[in-house]
C-alpha cells in the first residue's frame, strides 16, 4: 500500500531567477541529468509527466501519475520550485512529493539524501559554472558494489584524505584516470564532490539504500569526450569491485 511522502528545501541563491529558472529547465545536464521540459503548461515532463505550472521565472511544476518512468517504487511524483528575486540573488523553495509504495523508510532515506546533495550541485552550478553547457556521463559498480560499506572502496580508490573536509584543494589519481587537482565541495557520509576548474564530480555511495555505488561527471570544457570519460569511470568502478 502506497504513502505519501514531501521534501521541503528553501535556499538562497546569488543567481537571478532567469539564471535559477535556467537552470532547472535547459540547465539540468550541469547539475542533475539532462531532462527536457515542454515549454507550457500541460506539456510534456521528465518520469513521463506533465507540466502543470509554467511560469518563468518563478514556478515550475512538473507531475507524473500511475507508472513513473523509472521509479518502479512509485505512483506519484511531483516537482515544484519557486523562485522569488531577492537583493542579492534568488530565494528558490523546492519540494518534491509524491507515493513510495514499497520499502517506504528506506526510499524515503534515499531521495531525502539525494536532495541535499543535488541541491548542492545545483549551488555549485550557479556559482561556478552558470549557463555554460555540460557534457554528462554518469556510471554505477557492478553489483557486489550495493552491499553495505562498499562507498569505503570508492573513498580509498580515491586516495582522499581522512582529514580532506569540505573546502580543501587536493589531488586524487584514480587508477586508469588523469590526476585531478580539485576542491572537495561536497563531503558526507555517502556522498562526495570534487570540483575542478573545468567540471563537477560527483560520488555516490547508494551502497546505503540497496543499490550499487555511483559517479556522475558533469564537464564544461569544450570538446569534452563523454565516451572516453564513461569509459575511463565505468573500468574505475568495476576494477575496484573485481574479485582478486
Amino acid at each position: 500500500m502506497g504513502k505519501k511522502f514531501e521534501i521541503v528545501r528553501e535556499f538562497e541563491v546569488p543567481s537571478s531567477p532567469e539564471q535559477v529558472w535556467e537552470a532547472i529547465t535547459t540547465g539540468t545536464g550541469g547539475w542533475l541529468w539532462p531532462m527536457e521540459y515542454e515549454p507550457r503548461t500541460g506539456g510534456a515532463a521528465p518520469f513521463g509527466g506533465t507540466v502543470t505550472a509554467w511560469d518563468p521565472p518563478h514556478r515550475l511544476t512538473a507531475r507524473s501519475e500511475g507508472e513513473v518512468e523509472g521509479a518502479e517504487n512509485q505512483t506519484l511524483n511531483q516537482l515544484d520550485h519557486v523562485i522569488e528575486p531577492r537583493e542579492n540573488g534568488s530565494w528558490v523553495r523546492y519540494v518534491h512529493s509524491g507515493i513510495f509504495v514499497d520499502d517506504w523508510d528506506n526510499q524515503y532515506d534515499g531521495a531525502n539524501q539525494h536532495t541535499d546533495f543535488y541541491l548542492h550541485t545545483l549551488r555549485q552550478y550557479l556559482a561556478h559554472f552558470p549557463g555554460r553547457p555540460a557534457a554528462y556521463t554518469a556510471v554505477e559498480g557492478p553489483a557486489a558494489s550495493a552491499a553495505p560499506g562498499s562507498f569505503d572502496a570508492v573513498r580509498r580508490g580515491l586516495g582522499l584524505a581522512d582529514d580532506a573536509a569540505e573546502g580543501a584543494r587536493v589531488r586524487v589519481e584514480p587508477t586508469g584516470i588523469a590526476p585531478l587537482d580539485a576542491v572537495v565541495d561536497y563531503r558526507g557520509a555517502h556522498f562526495i564532490g570534487l570540483r575542478t576548474d573545468d567540471a563537477l564530480y560527483r560520488f555516490f555511495g547508494r551502497d546505503a539504500f540497496g543499490a550499487p555505488v555511483g559517479v556522475a561527471v558533469h564537464e564544461f570544457a569544450a570538446g569534452a569526450d563523454r565516451k572516453e570519460t564513461e569509459r575511463v569511470w565505468q573500468d574505475w568502478l568495476t576494477g575496484l569491485f573485481a574479485r582478486p
